[in-house]
């Protein structure tokens, strides 16, 4: 479920106006709502969260967060006005806690336990800003920097402020004042020159600078792209380059570069791409990516970790390893220097093996975790995680399995125990996993400790329970001004109110209601100010009476109505704070809003009879019925269309009976065709029809009888007269079955009905 943050810049140098004659804000705006309408493009927009950040002071600039839904998304982006300074730091400090406070609370980043990608929260943050000089309360800053001293706890257990799941993009709007006289060049958007583009970059992200607003909507486009499910690493080659391969021994890039200066392909920083389970919908994994320190049990704090890890790769040629019903991760490698340079080596069937830096007990490098391999298409890199230390396990591992048949042996047992004390104590979870997919669980003892100290533990949860306290304090600051104004509003707020709202919702209350209503009122306004409604649901928090003077003069008397309602009422059900009439009147800026709407539906209940047509959801037509997914039947088959265009001058009112169509159905295909039919009755009345199964050269030969049809066939043999009268009788037997549209049915019926045409043909030829 993608996290979608726009930080828009609100500061008082966002209302200059373009040669437009729009605002900068507007734009923005604007930006907004189609980056949602390009992005609603794709199916797995549904899951997106939006959220919306201003510069503001915090918490006051966040106005929607986790809890606001996408009405008030689009309410708060409506009303943002340009009226403040240019707190960019600060702004996306504040963003950056906000994502990163439910982190805390669910756990997710697994402090001291390994690196898992398949636990994410893909954050895209777009900030919409016209680059202009960064200012404050104190006075114009140069460069971006970001407040070291967040509120946030556990803020401290890693260095930088983003995760490695959190890209920042920037679009920082450079159009003029005045149209511009020369021709705008096409082609790729450049990067901004502004304080804010050394920042995206170091999360895996980039600025735009948009001169155009053709070059606007081009960056959206690209944006929307961006969206994917994935972690940024950082990869750096250790040991020598790589011997040179080609066709002639040197690959081209090598042959014009210079001597022992660094490539490209050396260190890079990109993302790798975490699919999601289709079924499920949500990344499934097996493996972490180690820490960079070994953990020690008694070390009371853990070190401080970087958000991005800093994988190494070594360039010597390796032969994958992979056993049978051993688990392993593939991650696809976005497109860089060093995917091209692996790309263009031609060799697939070799990787690289990576590391983590003082991930293990005795080696300052490591053991490796996986590698680094080209695709047998070479199309792209994948990096494959497998068990820590995997050159070591999976032989131990095989022979298992193939030589002791799970039996293993002192000498096994031994070389098993050495190599778990080279392993990281929290690969024990997975491994045990892993062990119990392959069918051995018995291989590593249940008491083994994970080398996190008690006080670590215990300092993790705290965090969680103060990252939730610190969630519900900016939860309820959401979407309100600062303390300065509210309290101004909120001071004496019934006398504020004009004499005549008083004097009718005095009266209105006492002539409705009665006087003990009112005084009720006027006690909850005096001396029960701090009252509040018992709830039996701890979770909830207490809810207190609404002030009666809030209510608007126009309302009183609908308020008064749903007042009564609920006192004189006998039943125990829940209020009601609205009538039913009031639901279906929606203001027209919310009638948009179907995201919202489909939240809370039910999830629909399985048809009743699936192997019915389903009908479309159409304008204007409601019974449609959707053709492309209807099931068709060997004994009942739909029949539509017009009748034959070519008939057949013997056909006696047959206008109502529709054309012959090709049977689409697949059981039908292998059916044998029916048999010609043939008789050589020549007029008169004929001796009554034999069975089928008795051959006979006067009569009907037998057909193919599917199902129920056995009973018709048999009864049309019965019938007796003339020719003609035999026609018209299969005639209105044809009308019928095209009523009940019984196309195998009327298939045979004008087979049979041919016969008797051919046969009254021939009748005429010998009496002329």
């Amino acid at each position: 479920m993608p996290i979608l943050l726009f930080l828009i810049d609100t500061s008082a140098s966002m209302s200059q106006r373009t040669h437009l004659g729009t605002t900068y804000l507007d734009i923005a705006k604007g930006a907004v709502e189609t980056f949602m309408k390009l992005r609603a493009r794709d199916p797995a927009s549904r899951g997106d969260r939006y959220m919306l950040v201003t510069f503001d002071e915090p918490p006051y600039g966040i106005k929607a967060g986790w809890k606001e839904n996408h009405a008030t998304f689009m309410n708060e982006l409506k009303n943002l006005q340009a009226v403040g300074l240019s707190t960019l730091g600060q702004s996306l400090r504040t963003s950056f806690d906000l994502l990163n406070l439910n982190r805390l609370v669910t756990g997710i980043d697994n402090y001291g336990q390994g690196r898992n990608p398949f636990f994410l929260e893909p954050s895209i943050i777009v900030t919409i800003t016209d680059g202009n000089k960064l200012t404050n309360n104190s006075g114009i800053q140069e460069e971006l920097h970001l407040p070291l001293n967040s509120p946030l706890p556990g803020s401290e257990l890693t260095k930088e402020p983003f995760r490695w799941d959190q890209r920042l993009f920037a679009l920082v709007l450079r159009l003029p004042g005045s149209m511009s006289l020369e021709a705008e060049q096409l082609g790729s958007v450049p990067s901004d020159e502004s304080a804010i583009t050394p920042m995206c970059e170091v999360t895996g992200g980039r600025s735009y600078c948009v001169c155009t607003q053709r070059m606007l909507l081009q960056c959206l486009e690209s944006l929307v792209q961006k969206v994917q499910s994935g972690v940024v690493l950082n990869f750096e080659k250790t040991g020598p380059d790589p011997a040179p391969v080609g066709e002639d021994g040197i690959l081209d890039a090598l042959k014009s570069a210079p001597p022992f200066v660094p490539q490209l392909w050396h260190s890079c920083h990109k993302l790798i791409y975490v699919r999601p389970n289709p079924k499920t919908g949500v990344p499934v994994g097996h493996w972490p990516i180690p820490e960079s320190f070994w953990p020690d049990q008694n070390s009371p704090t853990l070190p401080p970790r970087s958000a991005h890890p800093m994988v190494k790769f070594s360039c010597v040629d390796c032969d994958p390893m992979v056993i049978d019903k051993l688990p392993f991760d593939k991650y696809e490698l976005e497109p860089s220097p060093l995917t091209q340079y692996i790309l263009e080596r031609k060799a697939p069937h070799i990787c690289w093996q990576v590391y983590v830096n003082n991930s293990g007990k005795y080696s300052d490098l490591g053991h490796p975790f996986g590698y680094l391999k080209a695709s047998t298409a070479l199309n792209c890199v994948n990096l494959f995680v497998m068990p820590y230390n995997y050159p070591v396990l999976l032989p131990l591992l095989d022979d298992l399995f193939k030589v002791h048949k799970l039996k293993p042996v002192m000498k096994w047992r031994q070389a098993f125990e050495n190599y778990l004390k080279t392993m990281p104590p929290y690969y024990i979870g997975p491994m045990k996993k892993a062990l119990r997919m392959m069918g051995a669980p018995n291989l590593i003892a249940e008491g083994v400790d994970y080398g996190l100290s008690y006080s670590v533990i215990s300092y993790l949860k705290k965090l969680s329970q103060q990252a939730k306290l610190e969630s519900d304090r900016i939860i309820s600051s959401v979407g309100k001004k600062p303390v300065q104004e509210s309290a101004i509003k909120v001071k004496n707020r019934s006398n504020n109110l004009s004499l005549a709202h008083r004097k009718d919702l005095k009266q209105i209350l006492m002539g409705i209601t009665g006087e003990l209503p009112y005084r009720l009122l006027d006690l909850n306004m005096k001396e029960f100010a701090g009252f509040q409604i018992g709830i039996l649901n701890k979770d909830l928090k207490p809810q207190s009476y609404k002030n009666a003077y809030d209510i608007p003069r126009r309302n009183l008397l609908d308020q008064l109505t749903r007042m009564r309602l609920n006192l004189l009422k006998t039943t125990h059900a829940p209020l009601k704070g609205q009538d039913e009439d009031q639901v279906h009147s929606v203001p027209i800026a919310q009638m948009g809003n179907y995201q919202e709407f489909l939240k809370h539906i039910p999830s629909p209940l399985r048809e009743l009879d699936p192997d019915q047509p389903r009908r479309l959801h159409t304008f204007g037509n409601p019974f449609k019925l959707d053709k492309k997914g209807m099931m068709i039947d060997e004994a009942d088959e739909f029949v539509s269309g017009p009748q034959n265009k070519n008939k057949r001058p013997t056909e006696l009112n047959m206008a109502g009976i529709p054309k012959r169509r090709r049977c689409m159905s697949p059981l039908l295909k292998g059916r044998p065709p029916t048999p010609p039919t043939a008789a050589n009755h020549i007029g008169g009345k004929g001796p009554p029809l034999i069975p089928v199964t008795q051959p006979h050269p006067d009569l009907i030969k037998p057909v193919v009888v599917l199902k129920d049809y056995e009973n018709i066939f048999c009864l049309l043999k019965l019938v007796q007269g003339s020719l003609e009268t035999r026609m018209v009788f299969v005639q209105n037997v044809i009308k019928e079955a095209a009523r009940f549209k019984k196309r195998v049915l009327i298939e045979e019926l004008e087979g049979i009905l041919e016969e008797i045409q051919s046969k009254s043909s021939r009748v005429n030829h010998i009496n002329n």
